[in-house]
């Protein structure tokens, strides 16, 4: 056999092998995965990840008094006009209170996909003591469902 057709046939393998990996190789990717929210203790996602919003404070499962902040960060397009809406839900699914949560610190620009520290301020009433939901609804000017986004975890108000 001639060497160019063993360099050909080598060549070739290389090649069909090379495209084999590829396509069987995941791609990488820079995105967080999304939580199992059967796990106790976790936030669940409906359409986000914690590469969308992650919540510092509080964290699922605490305990807070009645007057309480949440904090954490998110992406820009999480933002409208500078804030995004934030719900207290009781044991029965009813609103305990709402607020926005606001770049912290003031004035900082949320038109970025970049992520941006917040903060809101909640108070739940105060003849409540109980277990509650707490979620953090991506701002949704369209009002398409599609673009709807939340995070939501339970926590209990107590003191």
């Amino acid at each position: 056999m001639k060497p160019q057709y063993i360099l050909a046939i080598v060549l070739a393998i290389i090649i069909v092998i090379g495209g084999v990996y590829l396509f069987v190789t995941p791609a990488p990717t820079d995105e967080l995965p999304i939580i199992d929210p059967s796990q106790v203790g976790q936030p669940f996602y409906e359409n986000a990840t914690p590469n969308d919003i992650v919540v510092t404070l509080p964290f699922p499962g605490a305990v807070t008094g009645k007057e309480f902040s949440v904090r954490g960060k998110a992406r820009g397009y999480w933002f409208f006009e500078a804030s995004f809406p934030v719900i207290l839900l009781d044991k029965d699914g009813k609103e305990l209170a709402i607020g926005l949560a606001n770049p912290e610190p003031a004035g900082t620009e949320w038109m970025t996909t970049e992520f941006i520290n917040f903060k809101a301020d909640l108070a739940a009433p105060q003849t409540y003591i109980g277990p509650a939901t707490l979620i953090l609804m991506r701002e949704n000017p369209s009002g398409l469902p599609e673009n709807d986004a939340a995070v939501s975890f339970p926590i209990t108000i107590e003191y």
